[in-house]
């Protein structure tokens, strides 16, 4: 240390190069790179790393580790150190059958190992020639972009090609459709054990639902006018009441699903709308879910319109289209097939039929998507 050292104005001494007057080395250096005015200027020739450490600082061919291994005391040890830590992970049957494959495969059939596309398999080929077959697993680290990680994981890969594969599966199985669409999320077991469902759909004036079994059986389906909607400015009283009347009316089931509409609040052409909505979305979240204090148990979810959209084939772009005339054929196959798709009371079937062939500005486009969701819903979970 010092060699080299060019110093100015230093404190309590000469100015002299080399020297450091009459402080002490340790006392003089913190004050020297505080003022920044310093600097040490080191030959490389005069750098003494430790072995261990020049060799994980430069890249080795093998025939330097190799001779630093019987050479060097340190770099035995550390190569004693890794044959050991490749021995607690792997047996000696799982060490030569991943030394068989490295040592014998081709470079298309190394390119189907994790971590071994592209140039690492290449250089996997390249030591094998330059330098023969793989003796042990820690020779793997002398062929270069290697590191001691990815020598395991690629030992892993060898081992059990298929696990990747497993949890890849078992991943898609956890996340269906129903799991990635449905907020927030359920236990899966819970979902295929659902007597009912509420499903329900607000607009600007109406709020519409339709409570439907498992076996796709329509029990109630209606929807009411809310006439003090989006007047003055959102009174929260006023919203309170006409939502709590519609609430008292809804049937009782194990969830109730929301649509999620997907307006965005940056559209400031669009915020009063989206205001009324998230408003009313709210409100319907905290009257319907009366029980999960108690229980902790959601029993309200949002299903996203362009889900529903897309399940029935009724998106155009980003765009979703009307189902009024999707919903006029599953009331028509309710009665001309023995196993339609809905399943609605005799007695009023020909009500809702009138319903919707009516042709007026009104249309009940939330009566008709409350039942399109339920109806979506239940097939998307399955």
């Amino acid at each position: 240390a010092g060699r080299g050292l060019f110093r100015r104005d230093a404190p309590g001494g000469e100015a002299r190069p080399g020297g450091v007057g009459r402080m002490s080395f340790s006392a003089w250096l913190p004050s020297l790179l505080r003022r920044g005015r310093y600097f040490f200027h080191v030959p490389l020739g005069s750098c003494q790393l430790h072995p261990l450490h020049r060799s994980w600082c430069h890249k080795k061919s093998t025939s330097a580790v190799q001779h630093n291994c019987v050479n060097s005391p340190t770099m035995n040890q550390s190569c004693k150190t890794l044959e050991d830590a490749f021995s607690n992970l792997y047996s000696s049957e799982q060490q030569s059958a991943i030394l068989q494959v490295l040592n014998t495969a081709s470079e298309r059939e190394l390119s189907t190992i994790k971590l071994l596309r592209g140039r690492k398999s290449v250089n996997v080929l390249e030591h094998r020639e330059k330098y023969g077959p793989f003796q042990n697993l820690q020779s793997l680290l002398n062929v270069p972009l290697f590191q001691y990680k990815t020598v395991v994981k690629v030992c892993n890969f060898i081992l059990n090609p298929s696990e990747k594969g497993e949890r890849r599966e078992r991943k898609i199985q956890d996340t269906r459709p129903s799991m990635r669409f449905i907020k927030p999320e359920i236990e899966r077991e819970r979902l295929e054990t659902l007597d009912s469902i509420v499903s329900v759909v607000f607009g600007t004036r109406k709020i519409a639902w339709a409570h439907v079994d498992r076996n796709l059986a329509v029990h109630d389906w209606q929807q009411e006018e809310c006439g003090r909607f989006m007047k003055g400015t959102y009174i929260p009283a006023v919203y309170l009441e006409e939502i709590s009347s519609v609430v008292s009316k809804i049937p009782e089931a194990d969830l109730y699903i929301l649509e999620k509409n997907g307006l965005s609040a940056q559209n400031t052409n669009l915020f009063s709308i989206t205001l009324h909505l998230r408003t009313v979305e709210a409100m319907l979240y905290a009257l319907l879910q009366k029980t999960f204090m108690q229980d902790g148990q959601h029993k309200v979810l949002s299903m996203a319109r362009s889900t529903v959209g897309k399940h029935f084939g009724l998106m155009v772009g980003d765009s979703r289209t009307s189902g009024i005339d999707l919903m006029k054929q599953f009331l028509l196959q309710s009665v001309t097939q023995e196993q339609p798709r809905l399943s609605f009371p005799r007695n009023k079937v020909v009500r809702y039929r009138n319903l919707f062939s009516s042709v007026t500005q009104n249309r009940d486009e939330e009566m008709c998507d409350s039942l399109l969701q339920a109806l979506a819903f239940y097939e998307l979970v399955k």
